[in-house]
């Protein structure tokens, strides 16, 4: 996947498109999505140019991801979720459903977010 620096992600970093921010520095944009999939939905995403969650992890310095999952974890206890548990989701490729060539991750709470893991692990056959 090639990095599109005209990707809305990208945009909304350069504040081309306004966004409702929760959390910014020089490093990382944190902010509400416009289409929930939970009460609490927020995208955080790199001011880097990286295309997914595999170019992220091979790419950003050991520092820089360190950073992005502590923001997360911080941006989540912000917003009440330590204490009835939240979700992270990436996607990363065609097959997994990724619409923006931008790593991002979506943090998700409050409320009952259904048994994806569980229905994931009932496909899992160990030999």
């Amino acid at each position: 996947m090639v990095y599109d620096p005209d990707n809305v992600f990208a945009k909304i970093i350069r504040k081309e498109i306004p966004c409702d921010v929760v959390y910014e520095d020089e490093h990382l944009l944190a902010f509400n999505d416009i289409q929930k999939a939970a009460p609490i939905h927020i995208l955080l995403i790199p001011k880097g140019s990286f295309t997914s969650f595999d170019d992220f992890a091979t790419k950003a310095t050991t520092g820089e991801i360190s950073h992005f999952f502590k923001t997360a974890q911080i941006i989540a206890h912000q917003h009440g979720l330590s204490e009835t548990g939240y979700r992270l989701v990436t996607n990363c490729g065609p097959h997994a459903l990724q619409t923006v060539p931008h790593f991002h991750l979506h943090i998700l709470g409050q409320s009952t977010l259904g048994a994806f893991a569980a229905a994931a692990m009932e496909n899992i056959h160990v030999a």
